[in-house]
């Protein structure tokens, strides 16, 4: 093998390539510079090649694509190799480099057919358009059905948040009512007695005895009205429904309203301009309202805002009442509606006025919100079935 090699390589007994064309400079730098150029352009090709493979990676069957890089580079150099031939005759070399690169074409070429049906299956250019179009469609159904979800999930914690409200509530009303009720009837006893008492001190006057009768009636007035309160809250006091119409109730209401919330308070009414009736006892209606509008005004430290405001809607009649002053924690909004909660210091609130007011809403068969944040105020809103609208 080594003496075939060493006899092929021998290029004693051979001419340059050159004589064959007589030495001829035209013919010859044609050759020359023909060859160097396909030789460059060839050697070219696989460094492009060898620079795609490596940043793509993932590219299939890139080991073929090594093979024609492996291919075209011996094809350049059978190219070098002819213009060295036009002086040297190595035309032994030549033939190796030949026989090197027929080797690597026939081995490109057999492994590059059982890959051509492989290669045709693969998407074209509109197919993979197509694909991602369809994915992302499904990436944005996908990703509203999670803001859906997302959504649902706050509303279902909402709605179980709002149920154990209500459930809390409801407790809170039935013995809030119970003890109403019984409180009640022991008022009842005394204030029958503290009549007879008083008949039998108008033939017997003594006016030491008159002024504890009276102090004693003033008491009982006064617990009487806080069992009304609590009944009320607890859904369980008489009620005396009628037709009538929001504003027309607040505007009788308005010197009322301004004696107070007095200055340096504003107090500003915005009223519909369309027809607002409801169907609601309308003492309870009135001192619900006017409950409403003494929390905002003390809810307010120095001078503020406090807004009246009547809005018809299509099944129901919205009776706000706004003010800009501290607002509430979460904590406190939460629980405003308990009887016997308060946030005012000793003595300046019996903590039945909010109770009250849900009460009535409750029992009038509307809805009541509240909207408070620290600093930023406090809005509630009463919703009152439209009289005559349909459920």
């Amino acid at each position: 093998m080594w003496a075939y090699v060493s006899e092929l390589l021998n290029a004693d007994s051979l001419s340059p390539h050159g004589i064959c064309l007589l030495w001829r400079p035209d013919l010859i730098w044609t050759h020359a510079t023909s060859d160097m150029l396909i030789g460059f352009s060839y050697f070219s090709i696989p460094v492009a090649l060898g620079y795609l493979v490596s940043k793509r990676p993932d590219v299939s069957f890139n080991w073929v694509i090594w093979c024609f890089a492996a291919f075209i580079l011996a094809c350049g150099t059978t190219h070098f190799l002819s213009i060295w031939t036009l002086w040297v005759p190595d035309y032994g070399l030549e033939a190796l480099v030949k026989a090197i690169t027929a080797a690597l074409s026939v081995a490109t070429a057999v492994l590059m057919w059982p890959l051509l049906g492989k290669a045709l299956a693969w998407p074209s250019p509109a197919q993979l358009a197509a694909a991602n179009r369809d994915l992302t469609a499904l990436i944005k159904e996908r990703d509203e059905a999670l803001v859906a979800l997302r959504r649902e999930s706050i509303d279902r914690q909402k709605a179980e948040e709002m149920l154990r409200q209500a459930q809390k509530m409801e407790a809170i009303g039935q013995l809030t009512g119970g003890i109403a009720h019984d409180f009640n009837n022991l008022l009842t006893v005394v204030s029958m007695n503290l009549d007879r008492l008083e008949g039998a001190l108008r033939t017997h006057a003594d006016a030491g005895v008159t002024r504890s009768v009276a102090h004693a009636r003033s008491a009982a007035e006064k617990a009487a009205g806080i069992t009304a309160r609590m009944l009320s809250f607890a859904r369980m006091g008489q009620v005396d429904p009628k037709a009538l119409d929001a504003r027309d109730v607040l505007k009788d209401m308005e010197p009322l309203f301004r004696n107070a919330v007095q200055k340096p308070h504003e107090l500003v009414f915005d009223f519909d301009m369309n027809p607002c009736p409801v169907h609601v006892d309308r003492q309870q209606f009135e001192n619900a309202i006017l409950n409403l509008a003494i929390n905002a005004r003390d809810a307010i430290p120095k001078t503020g805002i406090v807004k009246i405001t009547v809005v018809a809607e299509q099944k129901m009649i919205a009776i706000g009442v706004t003010d800009d002053g501290e607002g509430m924690p979460e904590s406190v909004r939460q629980r405003v509606f308990e009887p016997f909660f308060t946030t005012k210091d000793v003595g300046k609130g019996s903590g039945l006025g909010l109770s009250q007011v849900y009460g009535f809403v409750q029992q009038s068969g509307g809805l009541v919100d509240i909207v408070s944040a620290p600093g930023q105020g406090t809005a509630i809103t009463i919703r009152l079935p439209r009289a005559g609208a349909e459920k």
